[in-house]
Formats: C-alpha cells, structure tokens, sequence
C-alpha cells in the first residue's frame, strides 16, 4: 500500500483522540487498519465510542490487522510533508518505510479487536448539515458537566419532537439550549450523548453544507459524515426537565454588544476569587458596572454605557459562565434579562430566538 504522508496524518490524528493508552485491553491501544479496493479504513475505540475514518490509498495487497495508533501517528509526523509512505503487512509485523527510514511495528490480530457490534431495537433518522449541527454542538457543550456525581449531566441532550431536534447542556450552575427547525414532524425521542462523544464530533465536522445522517436508538446514537462513521453509547439516565428552568416574564433588560461586555468581564475576571470567579453587576440608569475582589483585597471594577431604563440591580455571577456563553455564540449584540437580585440571568440573541442560555446567581 502506498499512501501520502499528509493525507494519512489528518485522519490518523483525529481517531487518535480516543484511543486508550492504558488500557486493560491491551488491542484497546491499537487501531484497526484495513486496506482493500483503493480504500484505507482505520477503525478506533474504547468501547464507548468507535470512529472508523476511509481515504483513497493505493492498495496492491489487503490489508487487515492491528497497530499502536500512537506508535504510527509519532511515525507519521515526523516524517517530511508531501512523502510517500509504503506500508506492508508481513504478519506478525507491519513495515512503513518512506525514503530511507524503514519501521517494524508489532501487530495484534484484527479478528481480536472488539469491534462495536450496531444495536437493534427502533431507530429515528435525521438529516441536516454539518453546519447545522456543528453550530447546535458549539453553542451548548460548554455547559456541560465535567465528571459530575450526577452521571446524565455529563453531557448533552438530544431532544426529538415535533418538527424539531433541542439540544441542551447543563452543569447544574448553567444551561444552554437551542434547537433546530426539521423538515418533518417526529415522534418524540430523548437521548443523552457522552461528553467523550459531543467533544469529538465538534472536532470531526466541519462548517460545511455536506449532510450528517444521525440515528438515534435507545442505547446507541450513529453519525455517519464525510469520510466519518462514529457510533458511540448513550448515558441511560433521566435528564432535568429544562423547560421547567428557562424562565420567562423577566422585565429588566438590557442590549449590549457582545464583544464589549466579553473584553470587559475578561478583565474584570483578572482580579476576581480564583475559587468561585465571582462578579458583581450593578445595573443603574443607563450604567452596567462589573465589579470583581479577591482574598487579597484587590478590586477591579469596568463601567459601560448601556441602554437601560428597568430597576437597580447587584446581583453577582460566576464571570467564566457569562464568559462562556459570550465567547460561543458569534452575534453582534446579546440580550441580558433579569428579575430580581436573587433570580437567574437569562442571556439571549435579538435576532436569533432558537437560543437560550440560564446562569444561576451566587452570594458575593
């Protein structure tokens, strides 16, 4: 087999991601490596998730077998750009040999490698863009639970009904939702996806307008994408009703450019508790003030000028939530609503309402 150096590289590293190092499966740190009909197939997993990755190679011999993955990636990059690398399977060895460098690498047999079998059992079928779907991941995953005791928020929702698919994250402190318009109506469907998962798919999908067929079961959701095949199991738990936290009614608002008030809380936050990252925002006539102090009795404070003519308001917020929000969402100007001191902040864009995030308030 004969194979560019920068063609194989792209998807050699994004499957690598995922392999696992140290595994109690010793083949778990390989990849599977198949080579037939003009095409190379690497398959990864961890038995959570599996990514199979197919580009045009120049194949005389099949090829079916196991190798390291990061053992023919660190190969990879450090030969020359634009090389041709041979690569033959004389089992139980594969050799790689570009230019003068040559490489034996041991192998495991491709008949042991487990393989994420496709479960049975009802399956709802979506088609939209990669765009589409890579915006509706970017806007949410940040809000996502980090190794939380409560397993289901350690990741994102896929909510199917009606004519369209919701997608929400949240960590208990904040939740980001948005949703999508489909073309056709669907029996209602909820699903789960492992962070692992959301994390990898924002990596693999482009901005492009090529279709992405996503088939969600009840233990397994399917992507299938340019030269992409991902399956991955879904986390069995009962995610919060989020309805139930988006608030609605609150009457002071205020519009502000996004990118100001995004470059003011980046200072602001300089000084503020390295543990709770806290912030004042103290809302006047047509004044916002944030406001930050740490344990060293250091103060920073930024006034911007705004249009707001609702009730005084201090009300403190864990800044790297708003900042969050302010650096993943890509509009002109964002939409702060509140209720009281004590109440939620509910962030917004005027000119796209499929958007909605909630950050809780904290004690300052």
């Amino acid at each position: 087999m004969n194979i560019n150096r920068d063609t194989l590289l792209k998807p050699l590293s994004a499957i690598n991601s995922i392999v696992e190092r140290r595994h109690t499966l010793p083949i778990l740190s390989n990849l599977l490596l198949e080579a037939e009909a003009g095409f190379v197939t690497m398959t990864a997993t961890d038995l959570e998730m599996q990514i199979s990755l197919s580009i045009e190679g120049q194949v005389e011999d099949v090829i079916k077998t196991t190798v390291s993955a990061r053992k023919l990636l660190d190969i990879c990059r450090s030969l020359p750009e634009g090389c041709t690398l041979k690569i033959t399977h004389q089992d139980p060895r594969l050799l790689v040999s570009a230019k003068r460098s040559r490489f034996s690498l041991q192998t495991l047999p491709a008949a042991d490698y487990p393989i994420m079998s496709r479960s049975s059992g009802s399956e709802l079928t979506l088609r939209l863009t990669q765009r589409e779907f890579r915006r509706l991941l970017r806007e949410t995953e940040f809000a996502m639970a980090q190794q939380d005791i409560r397993y289901y928020l350690n990741g994102l929702l896929l909510d199917v009904h009606g004519n369209r698919l919701h997608v929400v994250g949240t960590d208990g402190h904040r939740l980001s939702h948005t949703y999508l318009e489909l073309g056709q109506n669907f029996d209602k469907q909820e699903i789960i996806l492992p962070r692992k998962t959301v994390l990898e798919l924002t990596k693999l999908l482009e901005d492009v307008e090529n279709e992405i067929v996503i088939e969600l079961g009840a233990s397994q959701a399917h992507f299938t994408f340019s030269n992409v095949k991902l399956i991955s199991k879904v986390i069995d738990g009962k995610f919060p009703d989020y309805n139930r936290v988006i608030p609605t009614g609150h009457q002071n608002r205020l519009v502000i450019d996004r990118t100001e008030v995004l470059q003011a809380m980046q200072r602001a936050s300089i000084l503020s508790n390295e543990k709770y990252h806290g912030i004042r925002l103290v809302l006047g006539p047509n004044i916002l003030r944030l406001i930050s102090s740490n344990s060293e009795q250091e103060e920073a404070e930024e006034e911007l000028e705004i249009d707001y003519s609702g009730e005084a308001l201090d009300i403190g917020f864990n800044v790297t939530y708003l900042i969050d929000v302010l650096t993943n969402i890509q509009s002109q100007t964002v939409e702060f609503s509140f209720a009281d001191a004590n109440s939620s902040c509910l962030v917004t864009v005027p000119d796209y309402p499929n958007y909605k995030y909630v950050v809780m308030p904290m004690r300052i």
